[in-house]
């Protein structure tokens, strides 16, 4: 018996049923694929629906250009096009077979045959295809029953697969966090440990998203240590080292027990040394934003004791979250992720006004004003009037 999914479920997408229309799924020359399929078998929620087509590239610009869909040819050379219908984009992909590879891209030729664009895919879960107008689930390599066992597993040679593209090894273990349940599949695992220096080859980048991805999700630590045991990382961050797996039980424990959504980058702070200069220096091999690369660099800091809304107001909110999320400091972190932090009510021409001469003399007096106010728990009135009038009196002697 078929395995069905609701095929009006999608169709009622806004601009879906035009394009469906226009690239022929009626004949059956377009489906749905990949992780749309799968979330639905999983009663996941399904964020983008990727279609596949018979059709080659140029033929699928020209009819979505007949049906007045505007077509972005945003992989053209590896057979993807972006159809914007009804001002929704969808990812179209031309059925594919691989030529040649070399660990970090591939060189493609389009084909008409279904299972042949299925078997180039990582792994059988990835593998599924329906059909919009039935909502038959096709699958070629046991995806299905993969799904059910929660499992996840290459299609074919695991060296083979992870040859024609090195990221597929994070990629396993990403997929293994998300979808995986008990001990990962042998062959896979003596594969990426085999092949794991092949990482190296990669860009920064890459290795960075995919990792950021693995450890966001809600409890990656099982995956964490399998990697760490069979030396996944050692290659590209030899400094997550064993001991480090206790610092992320911790962290993970933590944002739950404040309430407080996971994030990939707390998550990597949580496997680096405590310190600053070499997580700075990490995030620069990383090759992460000078905004991420500063934060990672902040939580690394894991000194000083003061208040959570004094951090949030040196620091700002999410440094300051991650310090205290870090430190185990629960409610602390619960109260910094809520709490929003005042201006300091006064400012240098107040103190001019106030008898005190232009010059630096003001801003040291501004700076030990802002200091006592932080100290004191960011009072107001006459208790802020107090710290002012302090601050002058020191100033003036």
């Amino acid at each position: 018996m078929a395995l069905i999914i609701d095929p009006a479920k999608w169709r009622s997408r806004r601009g879906m049923k035009r394009l469906l229309d226009a690239l022929g799924a009626k004949e059956g020359l377009t489906r749905y694929v990949g992780g749309a399929v799968r979330d639905d078998l999983l009663d996941l929620p399904v964020s983008d629906v990727d279609l596949a087509t018979r059709l080659e590239p140029e033929e699928v610009i020209r009819r979505l250009e007949r049906a007045r869909i505007k077509a972005v040819p945003t992989g053209i050379d590896h057979g993807t096009v972006t159809a914007v219908s009804d001002g929704h984009p969808y990812e179209i992909t031309t059925l594919r077979r691989d030529v040649s590879t070399d660990g970090r891209r591939a060189t493609v030729a389009f084909t008409s045959d279904w299972e042949e664009d299925a078997a180039r895919r990582d792994f059988t879960i990835n593998a599924l295809s329906a059909d919009p107008q039935t909502g038959e689930v096709f699958d070629y390599f046991g995806g299905v029953d993969d799904l059910v066992a929660r499992h996840v597993r290459f299609i074919g040679d695991p060296l083979k697969r992870i040859a024609e593209d090195h990221l597929r090894i994070l990629r396993y273990f990403r997929f293994h966090a998300r979808f995986g349940a008990g001990e990962p599949d042998k062959a896979a695992l003596e594969a990426c440990t085999e092949r794991a220096k092949d990482l190296m080859a990669l860009s920064r980048e890459r290795i960075a998203d995919e990792l950021l991805k693995l450890l966001a999700f809600a409890d990656p630590a099982a995956t964490v240590r399998i990697m760490i045991e069979h030396g996944i990382l050692k290659p590209i961050l030899p400094e997550i080292t064993p001991d480090r797996l206790t610092d992320l039980i911790a962290l993970i424990e933590a944002e739950q027990g404040a309430g407080i959504e996971s994030d990939g980058l707390r998550r990597l702070a949580a496997l680096l040394p405590s310190d600053p200069a070499l997580a700075d220096s990490i995030a620069t091999r990383l090759r992460l934003s000078n905004k991420a690369r500063k934060r990672l660099a902040c939580a690394a800091d894991r000194g000083g004791a003061s208040s959570p809304e004094a951090l949030v107001y040196r620091l700002g909110k999410e440094c300051a979250v991650d310090r205290l999320l870090l430190a185990a400091r629960v409610d602390d972190a619960a109260l910094a992720a809520n709490w929003r932090a005042p201006r300091m009510p006064i400012g240098g021409g107040a103190l001019i006004a106030r008898g005190l001469p232009e010059g630096p003399v003001v801003a040291r007096t501004l700076k030990t004003i802002e200091n006592r106010w932080i100290e004191a728990g960011f009072p107001d009135g006459d208790a802020f009037e107090a710290i002012v009038g302090d601050a002058i009196s020191d100033a003036r002697r």
